[in-house]
């Protein structure tokens, strides 16, 4: 009987998936677009037309979506992007919201 109760407390155990988080980039009136779609595809890793679109969205909604991540890997990429652009001059920010 204590077998049985051990595969009972067994099947109770849930898995609990990590928290998603996505990542935008917000939109100002100083950094180059050729810039934003250079972020996008080497932070990012989009392709040179899922940048050029994301870059699009940002300039027309103020923000655009690069992604969904872990909270880890997208406070990764927020912080390489504000790096990225303090590195060459430009005020580009990048935030994360829960999913």
């Amino acid at each position: 009987m204590a077998y049985e109760s051990k595969l009972d407390l067994i099947h109770e155990v849930s898995v609990r998936h990590p928290k998603k988080y996505k990542v935008f980039i917000l939109n100002d009136d100083y950094t180059s677009m050729e810039f934003v779609v250079d972020i996008l595809m080497n932070v990012f890793h989009k392709t040179h037309q899922e940048a050029e679109q994301i870059m699009l969205e940002v300039h027309k909604k103020d923000r655009g979506l690069c992604g969904v991540y872990i909270h880890e890997i997208a406070e990764t990429k927020v912080m390489q992007v504000i790096k990225k652009a303090k590195d060459n001059g430009f005020p580009l920010k990048a935030t994360m919201e829960e999913e």
